[in-house]
């Protein structure tokens, strides 16, 4: 049957199980649009391509299938790269198509001409141009291949317009499924023969792919084996939080206490997570130099064992498929104390420390923590307002924490839409900052249009926090470029439809957050914060103060 491009496309979208696109639309991928028409594939219309690949990259998260993205070409794939380096850092699987100028336009700077192979190239795992309509099906289903294999992640593929308008009579090419049985065995009890021997070991875990029996494997080994577990940044819910053997996370604003355990752990099995810069605090807890601690490295992408540190012994092979033989090779190890210990010092890092001003942090996300379903899910994007996040909340499930390891600001309003799309029957809330908002907010008009009822909680101190900080410890009282003129956050959330209020006392916040659910409609709350409240443990003050000693 001889169809147009955008149909072939969109056909080979439909036998893959896609139900859903993110997309700014633009001229240039008309055909497209025209085959999404009546597809049955629900089109997301988004405000800003930056919003909309964010989203398709939260969509992906949720799914662990790939999220899809439609953007223009020219300043529409531009703005769409800060969610392609989400997605590349993240290790999330996605397809960004993208519309291109005619095949007979190249290389005349035509409007809105780019190479997206130069440009894309070290962004994403592969970025083709399609120049021939009907090997549509071939480069589709290689890309959706290439997103999902190995460590997944952002693929790109550009669209001549002339190309996705033309005819072509080709057959679909029908999605295959990937490999998953293996013998791990042999691994594991080689694994647990070096852990045996452990003195000081720690399981990390972290990278993607987990799901929700990989959250309940992790309980059962770690209670087999007696170890203690730590997650990886912005990976708290990949196990449960109040298990007896989690013992709190490795990253931004982590508990120093923990950060000298994996320093000084002399067995890591790590499973999944790359053991990245901010895992281990710039790699100065775990310096590469000098690293000789037995390193146990399961991780899906071969190249990835010995990129950094040396590993003892690897494995390619997803983390969550590997935690069945672990469990089954599992003898308890002996250092029960010492796991008690650790417990007993996430706890205790856990009990809110009282921060400046009317409106409490801690108060908000301890609340939140305890009175949100045990479903419902977090988002957030950077700033320092997440470091209330990450040490006073407990995620006790799988797939409820959305957050960039990459520290992309703007990041937690449009993961919160989509997330809130993908499951409409959960609560959803999104963290941020009045900085970080700002940045994607205009997607408010996308959540009022597509009926996405999202929380957002808006911590409003009137800067951008994590910079301020970082200028008063290195150059104390001299501010500069930090801070904010705001608007009226709960006013504009109103001005589009939704439910917006401002608190300006942390005992007003339950009643607010109540109301702001029972209105059904995209919703924010403005936290007013005090400026001097710039982390869980330090004032601005504090910090300035910390400066002037160094100097």
């Amino acid at each position: 049957m001889t169809r147009h491009g955008g149909q072939i496309l969109v056909d080979q979208l439909k036998l893959r199980g896609v139900n859903r696109v993110f997309s700014v639309p633009g001229e240039s991928f008309l055909a497209a649009l025209d085959a999404l028409h009546d597809a049955g594939i629900q089109n997301i219309v988004c405000r800003q391509e930056g919003g909309a690949a964010m989203m398709a990259e939260a969509d992906g998260k949720l799914t662990g299938q790939p999220g899809i993205l439609f953007v223009t070409r020219g300043p529409g794939a531009t703005n769409a790269a800060a969610g392609l380096h989400v997605a590349h850092q993240d290790s999330t699987p996605m397809i960004c198509f993208v519309g291109q100028i005619g095949r007979g336009d190249r290389d005349r700077e035509a409007f809105q001409e780019v190479d997206f192979r130069a440009m894309f190239g070290t962004v994403v795992k592969w970025v083709a141009e399609i120049d021939d309509t009907a090997r549509l099906p071939e480069y589709i289903d290689r890309a959706w291949r290439m997103a999902l294999s190995g460590r997944p992640g952002p693929v790109v593929l550009s669209l001549p317009e002339d190309m996705l308008s033309a005819q072509a009579d080709v057959p679909d090419r029908p999605a295959r499924t990937l490999g998953t049985d293996a013998d791990y065995s042999a691994f594991a009890a080689q694994a647990m023969e070096l852990l045996a021997g452990a003195e000081r070991p720690l399981v990390v875990i972290g990278g993607s792919a987990w799901s929700p029996q990989a959250n309940r494997d992790i309980a059962r080994f770690a209670e087999a084996a007696n170890l203690p577990v730590a997650a990886a940044f912005r990976r708290q819910d990949y196990m449960d939080n109040r298990h007896s053997h989690y013992v709190g996370d490795l990253g931004v604003g982590m508990n120093p206490a923990l950060g000298k355990e994996l320093a000084a752990a002399d067995v890591i099995l790590a499973l999944g997570t790359r053991l990245g810069d901010c895992v281990t605090a710039g790699y100065s807890l775990l310096d590469p130099a000098t690293f000789d601690a037995t390193l146990i490295h399961v991780h899906s992408d071969p190249d990835e064992p010995g990129h950094v540190y040396p590993p003892t012994l690897s494995l390619a092979a997803p983390a969550a498929r590997v935690l069945e033989a672990l469990t089954e090779a599992a003898a308890p190890h002996s250092g029960t104390d010492r796991l008690r210990d650790l417990r007993a010092g996430f706890e205790a890092w856990q009990t809110p420390r009282e921060t400046p001003g009317d409106v409490k942090q801690e108060e908000v996300i301890r609340w939140l923590s305890a009175n949100l379903p045990e479903d419902a899910i977090v988002t957030n994007g950077a700033g320092n307002y997440a470091a209330w996040l990450h040490r006073y909340f407990t995620f006790k499930r799988y797939s409820t924490q959305l957050a960039p390891t990459s520290g992309s600001m703007g990041y937690g309003f449009p993961a919160a839409i989509a997330a809130k799309l993908r499951h409409p029957d959960r609560d959803v809330v999104c963290m941020a900052g009045d900085g970080c908002f700002q940045m994607t907010l205009n997607e408010l008009s996308t959540a009022a249009q597509h009926g996405a009822a999202v929380i957002t909680v808006v911590i409003n101190n009137g800067r951008y926090g994590t910079i301020r900080m970082h200028q008063e410890r290195t150059y104390p009282g001299r501010p500069s470029g930090t801070d904010l003129a705001n608007p009226d956050f709960a006013a504009l959330a109103r001005a589009y439809g939704g439910h917006g209020e401002a608190v300006v006392r942390s005992q007003d916040f339950p009643a607010a957050f109540e109301r702001a659910r029972a209105s059904g409609l995209p919703a924010v709350i403005e936290l007013m914060v005090d400026a001097e409240a710039l982390t869980p443990g330090q004032t601005l003050t504090q910090a300035r103060a910390m400066g002037e000693a160094k100097a």
